[in-house]
């Protein structure tokens, strides 16, 4: 296909879609309403919409009161028996792929449904809206002059009384449309390689020969990437290699402890960074503004969305409460009911709101990732900008991280435990620690009362990793690959440990 040809495409469904956005950030509670009330009707004669008896459900307040809030362990069994191949459980279009998602610290895995209707409707839909955006903010792209460079997780698909799961990234990958592939590189042959190790060097390879004009991937295995492609190339950096790269698309971690980075090895004033929220369950949100860390909440993904305070979450009498009622600066945990038979679900993300004209957020971290043993509430938003700050004080480089509670012992008080692997180490790093700590004091209040005199909290406790650990870990827990991050936070010891025995 000639590339005029492409960029004509391209522009006439920008300006459908744009006018479709618009729409919905006009009319935001109209279009999750008018959603809801399609998702119930679809699925009235399922078996779960018999239990629950969607028929009768005419407003918002009968669909909260009448199905409850859940997490996948409660939507196991429906779950085992849609991939067995019973059909009707949890929506009416039969359902072929499950999304394998193991926890970062649990080896047992989840399978999230994808129907249908979530692979075309939500993340097909997504990707063509990140582009739609990215053009209609930059009107002088490149982008279809060349490739983009896709890094997902590995293959690994297997197939079970006729459905199959795997990776969501394999599992679009296999279902891609064609147009994708003409503008994609690797191959999908390489993409869907299942050894990571083999696979990244066969990424290269092939890449390198390639007119590359953008990126995406989770940061932290990119940037693995990148780096073996200066290796292998004996490039300072990326731009004597791909002349013509103008974006990187990003999600999965936060991007703020690898920035520094990804500017030394992309050296140019131009070149632009978009992030994504999508996870296994859906796609959420995107940067909707060049320069901008604030995501838009994409409202007609076939997702409706509901909200928990993280002030009540996890208590009997937790408040439920949908987009309307959503307050800026607040910290919410995330409840979905999608397109794929996932009823009021708990996803286990938190994000915080910026603004609700339109709605756009910020992701703040997971309800389960924190770290809150001594009443100090702290988040990942919390940790990623007191490192940020600690770096640029100490000229250090951050390429990994993760810490625990020390719960206290008889007199002695607790205290937290770091464990980073540094790409560029401080000089002194018991000053980084002074700093850590003084940052984690201003950007969080909670934390400063119990370090106030130490109170509860001694100063916190820091490792410097080894080259590779965290590395080594996930390759000897069989979770390399693009889709599996290192827990940042826990409330518990597994993980930091884990990591102490390897080092």
């Amino acid at each position: 296909m000639a590339i005029p040809l492409v960029h004509s495409i391209a522009s006439w469904f920008l300006k459908k879609r744009i006018h479709q956005m618009e729409l919905f950030m006009k009319y935001p509670s109209e279009v999750q309403e008018e959603l809801r009330t399609k998702l119930i009707e679809k699925a009235k004669d399922t078996e779960i919409g018999r239990a629950y008896d969607f028929k009768s459900i005419k407003s918002y307040r009968e669909f909260a009161d009448r199905i409850p809030v859940t997490s996948y362990e409660e939507n196991q069994e429906y779950i085992e028996r849609s991939r067995k191949g019973e059909t009707n459980i949890m929506w009416p279009t039969p359902i072929k792929w499950f999304a394998q998602s193991s926890g970062t610290t649990n080896a047992r895995s989840k399978y999230i449904p994808v129907s249908p209707e979530s692979l075309e409707n939500c993340h097909y839909a997504a990707s063509k809206d990140l582009l739609c955006m990215y053009l209609n903010n930059n009107e002088g792209s490149q982008l279809f002059s060349g490739k983009g460079l896709r890094l997902g997780g590995s293959k690994q698909l297997y197939q079970d009384n006729g459905t199959v799961y795997g990776d969501l990234s394999a599992i679009l990958i296999d279902n891609m449309p064609f147009w994708a592939e003409f503008s994609s590189t690797p191959t999908n042959g390489v993409s869907l390689l299942s050894d990571w190790e083999t696979k990244m060097q066969a990424i290269v390879d092939e890449t390198i020969q390639q007119d590359v004009t953008s990126l995406s991937g989770v940061p932290s295995w990119m940037l693995v990437l990148l780096n073996n492609v200066l290796e292998t190339t004996g490039a300072s950096n990326l731009l004597e290699v791909w002349p013509n790269l103008e974006v990187y698309f990003h999600g999965g971690v936060s991007f703020d402890p690898y920035m520094e980075q990804y500017q030394k090895l992309i050296p140019s004033n131009s070149f632009k960074y978009y992030e994504i929220y999508n996870a296994s369950e859906g796609f959420f949100a995107i940067q909707g503004q060049n320069d901008s860390k604030e995501l838009l909440l994409m409202l007609d993904y076939g997702i409706f969305y509901e909200f928990i305070p993280m002030t009540t979450y996890g208590t009997p009498g937790q408040n439920v409460i949908p987009l309307t009622e959503v307050e800026v600066g607040v910290n919410y945990a995330i409840v979905i009911t999608t397109n794929a038979g996932l009823w009021r679900y708990k996803i286990g993300d938190t994000v915080r709101f910026t603004s609700t004209s339109p709605y756009r957020i910020k992701v703040t971290g997971r309800t389960k990732h924190h770290i809150n043993v001594f009443g100090e509430e702290l988040i990942i938003e919390n940790a990623e900008e007191a490192l940020k700050r600690a770096t640029s004080e100490t000229g250090a480089e951050i390429k990994d991280y993760t810490a625990a509670p020390i719960f206290m012992d008889g007199k002695e008080k607790g205290a937290h435990e770091w464990i980073i692997e540094f790409k560029n180490p401080p000089d002194d790093i018991a000053l980084f620690n002074h700093k850590l700590d003084l940052a984690l004091q201003e950007v969080n209040s909670d934390y400063q009362a119990k370090r106030f005199n130490n109170t509860t909290l001694n100063a916190p406790t820091i490792h410097s990793a080894r080259e590779n650990l965290f590395y080594d870990w996930l390759r000897e827990n069989n979770k390399l690959g693009g889709q599996h991050k290192v827990p940042r936070l826990s409330n518990k010891r597994d993980f930091v440990e884990a990591l102490l025995e390897l080092a």
